[in-house]
């Protein structure tokens, strides 16, 4: 039997019609090597960049390194188990958290799951943690002020919403403090509040627990914890789960609160994972994409404009300097995203000044659009009057003939310093700080003895809760100072009622 040439042309044509061009796509590798929390696997063609990969006992993983012939995957959970052959698969999904109000008041880890022991968390909507910044158009300058509840931040380096303030200082400097005491200042100021715990012993984070709990501040706070104990992809993680959370308020109208405490300890994190990926190292060992790191989480802090609801995410980064080195590679890299620094000096937290602010070296690049026009017209020559203070005392020590000018400047620079010590967890209201400052500038403390001012600021704020309520009320409620003479008679009849020690 012939087979004309034609029918063969026809039967091959027809194949070709039918054929359906589906090429098999690998949805699942093989481990070739695993160790230090990092696994390799071929076949994952088809892997994202940061998609989550699960392993066959069910752990998951991030795909990190989309190499030529393999993918470098961060293990995000025990490594112990999984070994050399096993199968890993894609989800699809890139990494993401879950968000929503079910969060607030709980403890969860990088991941959204809950490690306080008060059961599930019932969220129904996630985002993934990496996401876009608002672009240039769609952000408001920032023009609300943020109350931190300590005097020294408010009056001499104001935080408004939407900022990014860092706070930078050796250990044990009191930096954890600050980022406390302004939570618990937030409790009827309409702002959820998210702590982020990086690299922190869980017993810090569970003694932050139990004081936010103390005071009522965690009815309105989420606290994300990846503790010293955690494997190092959950403390580079934590600082965006963080963010992510917020976002979800942030483009709902609402305000937050982000602190990330601290964001060196992240980088280190980030340092070791790419070190075990054999990314290249540069300077200090770090990775050539670190800044890259912190800039993408600081810049999805915003301040929305009116059209997108006007909702704002405040970042309070927190940096930790070694012996006060604020030019180092960490440091310098996050004062240059940030929009101000407030530095917490070793020498003045040990000479007895709490919060120990270096006035000199401290800056917010907002300046007094994110004060009240009171707070800003007690406390304009403040950061002047404490940097001039500080120079004269270094002089002074020397040599014992001062002039009267020299003496008066250095009883009111005493005097400032005593004003701006706070005691912990006790934040002021900023109609109180008002009138102490307004006090102190005025030259109404200037004949009160130095070792009285702190006993005086106590009694002054109980004296006023009971006899001149409608002060308070008038700079609370219109951010303005009262007439002076309705100022000027408050603390002189304050004082007739003050009792000096001798």
């Amino acid at each position: 039997m012939s087979i004309k040439a034609e029918e063969i042309s026809a039967l091959i044509r027809k194949q070709i019609e039918n054929y359906q061009s589906e090429m098999k796509v690998s949805d699942v590798g093989t481990v070739i090597s695993v160790g230090d929390g990092i696994a390799r696997a071929h076949g994952l063609d088809n892997a994202m960049a940061g998609e989550l990969l699960e392993f066959s006992n069910g752990v998951m993983g991030l795909a990190q390194n989309l190499e030529e012939n393999n993918v470098g995957i961060v293990i995000l959970g025990p490594f112990r188990d999984i070994k050399e052959g096993d199968e890993v698969r894609r989800t699809g999904r890139i990494m993401e958290v879950p968000v929503g109000e079910e969060l607030i008041g709980r403890v969860v880890n990088p991941l959204g799951q809950p490690v306080d022991g008060l059961g599930p968390i019932n969220t129904t909507k996630t985002r993934p943690i990496e996401a876009k910044a608002p672009g240039v158009m769609d952000r408001k300058s920032v023009h609300e002020p943020l109350q931190t509840g300590i005097k020294a931040i408010d009056a001499l380096v104001p935080i408004g919403r939407g900022q990014r303030e860092l706070i930078i200082g050796d250990r044990q400097t009191g930096k954890t403090t600050v980022a406390i005491d302004t939570i618990l200042n937030q409790a009827d100021q309409n702002m959820i509040c998210i702590y982020v715990a990086i690299g922190q012993k869980e017993s810090t984070v569970r003694g932050a627990v139990e004081t936010l709990r103390k005071h009522g501040a965690l009815d309105y706070t989420i606290v994300v914890t990846a503790s010293a104990a955690q494997p190092a992809p959950l403390l580079y993680l934590a600082p965006y789960a963080g963010v992510t959370m917020a976002e979800e308020f942030m483009y709902n109208g609402k305000h937050v609160l982000v602190v990330y405490d601290d964001l060196s300890k992240q980088a280190a994190a980030y340092r070791e994972l790419s070190l075990l990926l054999r990314r290249p190292p540069g300077r200090e060992a770090f990775p050539g994409d670190v800044f890259y790191l912190h800039s993408r989480l600081l810049e999805r802090a915003a301040k929305l404009s009116d059209a997108l609801g006007g909702g704002s995410i405040t970042a309070l980064p927190f940096v930790e300097t070694q012996a006060g080195d604020i030019s180092a590679y960490i440091p310098t890299n996050v004062i240059s995203i940030t929009d101000g620094q407030i530095f917490l000096q070793s020498d003045l937290f040990f000479s007895g000044v709490r919060p120990a602010i270096n006035a000199g070296l401290s800056v917010s690049r907002v300046g007094g659009s994110a004060q009240i026009k009171a707070m800003k017209s007690v406390a304009g020559t403040l950061r002047l009057d404490l940097a001039s203070f500080r120079e004269l005392e270094s002089f002074a020590q020397f040599g014992s003939d001062l002039d009267k000018a020299t003496q008066a400047k250095l009883a009111r620079g005493a005097r400032t310093v005593e004003v701006l010590k706070q005691d912990l967890n006790k934040p002021i209201k900023v109609e109180k700080q008002v009138m102490i400052l307004y006090a102190l500038t005025r030259g109404f403390l200037d004949d009160i003895p130095v070792q009285d001012i702190v006993r005086f600021e106590g009694e002054f704020y109980s004296w006023l809760d009971h006899n001149r309520t409608q002060v308070l009320d008038h700079i609370r409620t219109t951010g303005k100072l009262p007439e002076d003479e309705d100022m000027v008679s408050a603390i002189n009849d304050f004082k007739k009622t003050f009792a000096k020690s001798e």
